[in-house]
């Protein structure tokens, strides 16, 4: 039913999302969560993760069905910018724990 381009979008937005998930599960069993960087960092891996993965996941199913949703492509790159703000909320909390 995908094309070869579409299954590597596929399994793109596939990879993100478990990379993200056991992001996630290492923060959850290292992190209190009880400074508010830490509750932003997960929230902005939760929706980075939705926000990425979904979008991509509804631009291949709907291009596979010659329906193309193109408003979810501008919402993908916003995903991206939450999990980067997730990375660096991550580095800064690492730093503060160490220090």
């Amino acid at each position: 039913m995908l094309n070869n381009e579409q299954l590597k979008s596929f399994e793109t937005g596939v990879k993100y999302q478990m990379y993200h998930a056991i992001v996630l599960l290492f923060v959850g069993f290292n992190f209190n969560l009880e400074t508010a960087s830490e509750k932003y960092m997960v929230y902005s891996f939760i929706i980075g993760m939705l926000l990425f993965s979904f979008s991509i996941y509804g631009l291949v199913i709907s291009s596979a069905k010659n329906k193309k949703l193109t408003f979810l492509g501008p919402i993908t790159p916003i995903g991206g910018l939450f999990l980067i703000i997730g990375w660096v909320l991550l580095v800064v909390s690492v730093l503060n724990m160490t220090f």
